[in-house]
């Protein structure tokens, strides 16, 4: 049977805070749990806000921005390695992680106080892996963690949540020559494991219920591995 739990009680997440404990003091963990985390308190207890005050918007933001504020669209310029596509105000970009999504994961929404924008961490992986040897001191259980986000979809509307970073956890996986019921011999099937663990702890989350955290019980999903493997790679990807 498959439990998941949110981790409740959770004060608003401010730099520097110790988010592992902060969460291990309100959640019991067991070995072979996985832990979802909501991105935005991970930025927030890293540091990654932006305070719109202190950014000079370029041309280029003025010209992208519409009627939306060229100053946010800077923020998202600044996160970008490249812009895919470009819709005033929307931007879809590639981030520095490889990942492609709206605004460069630039997002206003549950960001610490009004005229400030919440940013990816730099390195997702790194900050499953930190919160994941973290709560391994406090609690003595081995866990894996999975940071996640909400992305869209091309062709399908709505968000879901995804891995951007994870640690202890198996990102894919791999069932090519495997064989279906049948004796069919699958030749192209990769299940995103992390992202189906991700989404479902979305469904205990909720967008404005301030709840950033979850556990995930009865899946055995241990592994390494990391969320940049979600990245399909250029040469393989038919639509850049």
């Amino acid at each position: 049977m498959i439990e998941i739990t949110s981790v409740e009680g959770l004060p608003e997440i401010r730099p520097g805070d110790d988010l592992a404990a902060l969460i291990a003091g309100r959640a019991e963990l067991r070995d072979g749990d996985v832990l979802v985390v909501a991105q935005k308190v991970v930025s927030k207890a890293e540091g990654r806000v932006v305070r719109l005050a202190d950014v000079e918007p370029s041309d280029e933001a003025r010209r992208l921005a519409g009627e939306q504020d060229p100053r946010r669209i800077e923020v998202v310029l600044r996160e970008s390695a490249r812009i895919v596509r470009a819709r005033p105000p929307l931007i879809i970009a590639e981030t520095r992680h490889g990942f492609v999504c709206a605004s460069a994961g630039v997002d206003a929404s549950n960001a610490p106080e009004p005229g400030t924008v919440v940013l990816l961490p730099e390195d997702p992986d790194a900050s499953a892996a930190l919160l994941r040897e973290r709560l391994g001191e406090l609690t003595g259980s081995e866990i894996g963690v999975i940071v996640s986000d909400s992305f869209g979809r091309a062709w399908r509307r709505g968000t879901t949540d995804v891995a951007i970073g994870l640690a202890g956890i198996r990102p894919l996986l791999d069932l090519q020559g495997e064989r279906d019921p049948v004796g069919y011999e699958l030749h192209a099937t990769v299940i995103a494991v992390a992202d189906e663990l991700a989404a479902a702890a979305e469904l205990v989350l909720g967008k404005t219920a301030g709840t950033p955290a979850a556990v995930i019980r009865g899946v055995d999903a241990r592994g390494e591995g990391s969320a940049r493997e979600f990245v399909i790679p250029e040469e393989r990807d038919l639509f850049r």
